[in-house]
């Protein structure tokens, strides 16, 4: 079952709502804009949490894996799905990984494994959902081990 850590602000750390200091990070009109503003979002908000970013947007003949990170103190490496929403008119970012979506990742996260062997006491496949809400700051999930 998976465990969702954090609901966060960008700015603080804290578990608040609080405007972005420095990061607005425009208006995305577009869906590949979106997802791409999405992704520099998650990436900040891991790299704030101590996390290491390994790749980005690793492509193999299987598909995408939008993150892979280290976090150096736990000895755990992520593969981490983005997924960017303005509303949870459509169900919310976390509603896009279902377990079709979810059981692709691990095979990914296994092909990866196969090319890059890596020293990690952990390895699991995580969501970073990301809320764009105008004017405000981006709200931030991770939620992880879903897969």
């Amino acid at each position: 079952m998976p465990v969702v850590i954090c609901i966060t602000s960008l700015s603080t750390g804290h578990h608040a709502l609080a405007p972005v200091n420095g990061h607005s990070g425009g208006v995305p009109t577009q869906r590949a804009t979106l997802g791409q503003w999405g992704e520099r979002v998650a990436v900040r908000f891991l790299t704030d949490g101590g996390w290491q970013i390994i790749e980005r947007n690793w492509r193999c003949r299987y598909g995408e894996i939008d993150l892979i990170v280290h976090d150096p103190r736990a000895g755990v490496v992520a593969f981490v799905e983005v997924k960017t929403r303005r509303s949870d008119a459509f169900g919310g970012p976390l509603a896009a990984v279902d377990h079709r979506k979810a059981a692709r990742l691990r095979r990914l996260a296994g092909q990866w494994l196969q090319e890059h062997p890596h020293q990690a006491a952990v390895v699991r496949v995580d969501v970073v959902a990301v809320w764009h809400r105008a004017g405000q700051a981006p709200l931030v999930q991770h939620v992880i081990d879903i897969a």
